[in-house]
């Protein structure tokens, strides 16, 4: 076997071991084609008992960008909001913006969440509030019923808004969990001029996210797989960005 040889076949052992994690949590598997978005073309690799089948070379290649642009902007300290109203992804999206202490929206987008984030701070503030008087002791001054309405209003408060606590500016980056089914949230950023980084499928209209991962964005494992990655490089990047601070103390 030729040097020439030998060296195209590591390269495509390399490729193969690569795309491993991604077909192990069934990343490449996507919609009907009757459900595919004109965009979503160019990253379909064939079929699959009428199911199409995502190329994971190019899903990788997308990926690694996306890895490289969360690393930068850790090293940077820029912020991220997380973004998603699937049951698939609420436990993976919560526990990816924790972990960086980033903010997250994990369920239903309110409308105006950005375009109209002073009425927002002010839903937080109450929720604050409530908070305080709770552990000051200070609701017990109400009647059973106010106290019980009062309760209510804090978990929807808390349902609502909580994930929006560390959002105290306008976010540099938005990423999103299948962009077709947060379409008003996906407008609303759109407006913003806010870069985009999102999981989506082949339903998805590719052509207006600033960082694309074309993958299975329907199944907990594929979802989980992303979001923890992603927030992984974004860990290393502030990392680094902390060494380079002390080298320069």
């Amino acid at each position: 076997m030729s040097t020439e040889t030998q060296t195209k076949s590591k390269k495509e052992e390399k490729t193969a071991d690569d795309l491993m994690p991604l077909f192990n949590v069934g990343a490449h598997y996507t919609h009907t084609k009757s459900k595919r978005h004109p965009s979503a073309k160019p990253f379909i690799f064939g079929m699959k008992n009428k199911i199409e089948i995502f190329d994971l070379e190019k899903t990788d290649e997308m990926l690694n960008e996306s890895l490289d642009v969360m690393e930068e902007y850790g090293r940077k300290g820029k912020k991220i909001l997380f973004v998603s109203s699937k049951m698939e992804a609420l436990e993976s999206i919560k526990k990816a913006a924790d972990s960086i202490e980033m903010p997250y929206v994990a369920g239903r987008w309110i409308g105006g969440t950005l375009t109209n984030h002073n009425e927002i701070k002010k839903r937080l503030e109450r929720l604050v509030e409530i908070e305080a008087q709770q552990d000051k002791g200070e609701l017990s001054k109400y009647t059973k019923k106010e106290r019980l309405m009062i309760d209510r209003e804090r978990e929807k408060l808390e349902s609502r808004f909580s994930g929006l606590r560390r959002l105290n500016s306008m976010p540099d980056l938005v990423f999103i969990v299948d962009v077709g089914k947060e379409k008003i949230a996906f407008n609303e950023i759109l407006t913003l001029n806010i870069p985009i980084m999102s999981l989506s499928g082949s339903d998805c209209d590719f052509s207006k996210i600033t960082y694309s991962i074309p993958a299975n964005d329907s199944s907990k494992a594929s979802i989980n797989y992303f979001v923890s990655v992603l927030a992984d490089a974004y860990k290393k990047g502030q990392s680094e960005g902390e060494r380079e601070v002390k080298k320069t103390e």
